[in-house]
C-alpha cells in the first residue's frame, strides 16, 4: 500500500509540508513553475536548498507583493500568517493591505486552473480555519476576515499541499502525533498562549503534545492541512522507505525545525476491531444461523460460532463477532435481539489482513471474479465460487475447472 508518512517532532506549517512533500517528485521545478502559473500575479512561490545543523532539506518562501508574511513579527513562527482580524482592528504593520473574508478566497480559488478536487480540497481546508477563527472570535465565519498577505501567503501553501498530495496519490496518510511547543506567541489580538486557541480547536481531539522548545511549532494552516488529510494518527509503521522529503521551517531552534516525510510501502494494514463474544446453550442451529446472517448484513466484518461445552455439561454455542470500533453500539442489540444471551463480552484486538482487490479476469469461460491478496511475501488468488458456478453450468464443465483456468491468472 502506498503510504506516506508525516513525522511532525517540530510540529507543522503550510510551508514546511509544502517542502517536505515536494521533495518526493520526480521533476519538483515543473511543479513550482505550474505552481506560479496557477497563482494571483501579486504572488510568487520559491523553494531553494539549506542546509541547518548539518542537514539538508528544502525551504519554501511565499512572497505577496515582494512581501513575505512572516517577516511582519520576529516573534512568529514560520507563517503565524494564519490569524484573523476584524475588519476595523489592523495590525500593525498593515494599515496599507486590503483584507480578504472566506468569500474573497473561494473567487480566488474557483479561478485557478486546477482540478475540481484540488478546488474542493482548498476551500475544505481554508474552512476550517475559517471555522476555527470564528469560534474563537464569537463571530459569524462570513464576517471573519484575513490580512491580505497573510491569506494569500495561506492560500499558496493549501494549493501546494493539495496538488502535491493529489499527485503523489497516496493510498494512506499517516501522521505522527504533534509538537506544539509551548510560552506564548505574539498576533494582532496581543499575546496568546501556545498553541493558539484557533490552532488547538483544529487540533481538537488529535494526539498533540508539548516539548522544552519555546514557540508555536504547529500554526493553524500546518493544524488544518494535517487534520484534513491524514487519515491515521500513529507512530511509523512497518514500511519500506523509497523516498524521505525534508521541509525547513524558517526560524532555527536548538533542535532541527523540520517536517520529515517518508514515502514507501507498507505490507500490512493493520486495524483496531472489537471482538463481540457471548455463549448460549438454549437456541436452535437454525436460530444461530438468523443470528449470524442479521449480523453481517448489519455491516460486521465477520460472523460465527463455535460448539462449547457449559457448566453442568450442557452443549452450547459461541458467537463471535468482529466489527469496527465504531459500529460496536450498533451490533449489540442486533445480538440482544436475535440471540437469548444476557450479556456480551467486548474485546479490543489489532488485526492484521493481507491487501486485497477483486476483478473480472478473461477466461475461456467468459469473464470470472477473482479475489487477490498480497502481503507478508504471501501472493494468492481466488475464483469467486458463485461466479465459477455460473460459468460451469453454462459451458457444461465442472466450478473447480473454472477455477483452475481463471485462477491462472496474474492480476
Amino acid at each position: 500500500m502506498r503510504t506516506l508518512y508525516i513525522e511532525c517532532r517540530m510540529g507543522a506549517a503550510g510551508d514546511m509540508l509544502t517542502a517536505a512533500l515536494s521533495e518526493l517528485l520526480s521533476d519538483k521545478a515543473a511543479f513550482f513553475k505550474e505552481l506560479n502559473e496557477i497563482m494571483p500575479d501579486n504572488v510568487k512561490v520559491s523553494t531553494e536548498i539549506v542546509s541547518r545543523k548539518g542537514v539538508e532539506g528544502a525551504s519554501v518562501s511565499v512572497l505577496v507583493n515582494g512581501e513575505e508574511e512572516h517577516s511582519h513579527d520576529v516573534h512568529h513562527h514560520q507563517h503565524e500568517h494564519e490569524h484573523s482580524h476584524e475588519q476595523t482592528h489592523k495590525h500593525i504593520h498593515d494599515h496599507h493591505h486590503e483584507h480578504h473574508s472566506i468569500q474573497d478566497i473561494e473567487q480566488i480559488v474557483s479561478g485557478m486552473n486546477i482540478s475540481d478536487k484540488v478546488k474542493k480540497d482548498v476551500m475544505a481546508v481554508y474552512n476550517l480555519i475559517a471555522g476555527a477563527e470564528s469560534k474563537v472570535h464569537g463571530k459569524p465565519v462570513e464576517e471573519i476576515h484575513f490580512h491580505e498577505v497573510g491569506a494569500l501567503d495561506a492560500v499558496a501553501d493549501i494549493c501546494a499541499v493539495c496538488m502535491l498530495i493529489e499527485r503523489l496519490a497516496p493510498e494512506k496518510i499517516i501522521c505522527s502525533p504533534i509538537n506544539v511547543g509551548h510560552g506564548h506567541v505574539h498576533c494582532a489580538h496581543g499575546i496568546l498562549p501556545v498553541p493558539a486557541p484557533a490552532t488547538a480547536l483544529l487540533l481538537e481531539g488529535l494526539p498533540i503534545y508539548s516539548c522544552s522548545v519555546e514557540g508555536e511549532l504547529c500554526t493553524p494552516t500546518g493544524a488544518a492541512l494535517l487534520r484534513y488529510f491524514a487519515d491515521e494518527f500513529s507512530g511509523m509503521p512497518i514500511m519500506r522507505t523509497q523516498k524521505i522529503g525534508v521541509g525547513m521551517g524558517k526560524k532555527e531552534f536548538e533542535r532541527l525545525n523540520c517536517v520529515r516525510v517518508f514515502s514507501g510501502e507498507t505490507e500490512n494494514d493493520n486495524e483496531e476491531i472489537c471482538e463481540l463474544k457471548c455463549s448460549v446453550d438454549d437456541i436452535t442451529g437454525e436460530e444461530m444461523s438468523y443470528a449470524i446472517s442479521k449480523l453481517i448484513s448489519s455491516g460486521a466484518l465477520d460472523a460465527y460460532c463455535t460448539p462449547i461445552v457449559m457448566k453442568k455439561g450442557r452443549p452450547a454455542f459461541e458467537l463471535t463477532c468482529l466489527c469496527k470500533i465504531s459500529d460496536t453500539e450498533s451490533l449489540l442489540p442486533v445480538i440482544f435481539q436475535n440471540t437469548t444471551t444476557l450479556g456480551v463480552r467486548r474485546l479490543h484486538c489489532e488485526r492484521y489482513t493481507l491487501n486485497r482487490r477483486t476483478e473480472k479476469v478473461p477466461t475461456k469461460f467468459g469473464a470470472v471474479a477473482v479475489k487477490f491478496s498480497e502481503g507478508y511475501g504471501v501472493k494468492r488468488s481466488k475464483a469467486e465460487f458463485d461466479d465459477a458456478v455460473k460459468a460451469a453450468e453454462s459451458y457444461g464443465v465442472s466450478p473447480s475447472e473454472v477455477k483452475r483456468e481463471a485462477e491462472k491468472h496474474k492480476g
